[in-house]
């Protein structure tokens, strides 16, 4: 029992370290190379685990293989542009200036159900909002509606503002997060004498976030 314990935890660890250097991705983002290669490692940690009579290597060189040769094929991807259609492919427009490509619909096998689907899942409900659709190579639907039926933006209502970056998370459940507070030069000195006000203490802090020009948020522990 302790060995298969051992075993799981040891591929565990190395599982983590394999996704981290696959790079971060969502399910749905992942190019069907990647998607192949994490289920693949997924079958394979299994058998290990299961199996005690097959020795650990038996899992962790083909893991390590199979990610190495993901990061291998990424390197060569962002060098050569064939490289990159050949594995990852190629978008795909399915609607042009307002018209559907049926041709190009058929060649990937979207169907009309994807479609509507893929549409709905942005607030779209009317095919003829749509100006131009491309199907990307993780298989998401990236659209652009037509002008009368785009959101409003601050630049259409002539409303002026300035750019700047949102608040960021200085302490997070009792704990101050000393990067953030680098990137916003905010010292440690100021937190606290802004908790002091607050009458509290950053172990007491449940979350803070910071912006840019200081305004502050502070939420408490709840005891």
């Amino acid at each position: 029992m302790s060995v298969v314990f051992i075993r799981a935890v040891i591929l565990y660890v190395l599982l983590i370290f394999t996704v981290r250097l696959m790079g971060k991705r969502q399910i749905g983002e992942l190019q069907p190379s990647e998607l192949a290669i994490t289920i693949l490692i997924s079958n394979i940690a299994t058998l290990p685990v299961e199996d005690t009579g097959l020795p650990l290597f038996t899992g962790i060189i083909p893991i390590i293989t199979l990610a190495a040769l993901d990061v291998i094929m990424s390197w060569l991807g962002m060098k050569s542009r064939l490289i990159r259609r050949f594995v990852c492919g190629k978008p795909v427009i399915i609607i042009n200036d307002g018209k559907l490509d049926q041709k190009s619909m058929r060649s990937i096998r979207f169907t009309i159900d994807d479609l509507i689907e893929s549409l709905r899942s942005q607030n779209i409900f009317d095919i003829s909002e749509v100006q131009f659709a491309v199907v990307e190579t993780t298989g998401k639907l990236s659209v652009y509606q037509k002008f009368k039926n785009r959101n409003v933006t601050n630049e259409d209502m002539l409303l002026k503002g300035k750019d700047e970056n949102p608040p960021d998370i200085i302490i997070s459940d009792g704990e101050l997060i000393t990067e953030t507070m680098d990137r916003l030069c905010v010292t440690r000195q100021w937190v606290e004498n802004t908790l002091k006000k607050e009458k509290t203490t950053v172990k007491n802090v449940f979350i803070m976030t910071v912006s840019p020009d200081k305004k502050y948020s502070v939420i408490k522990k709840e005891i």
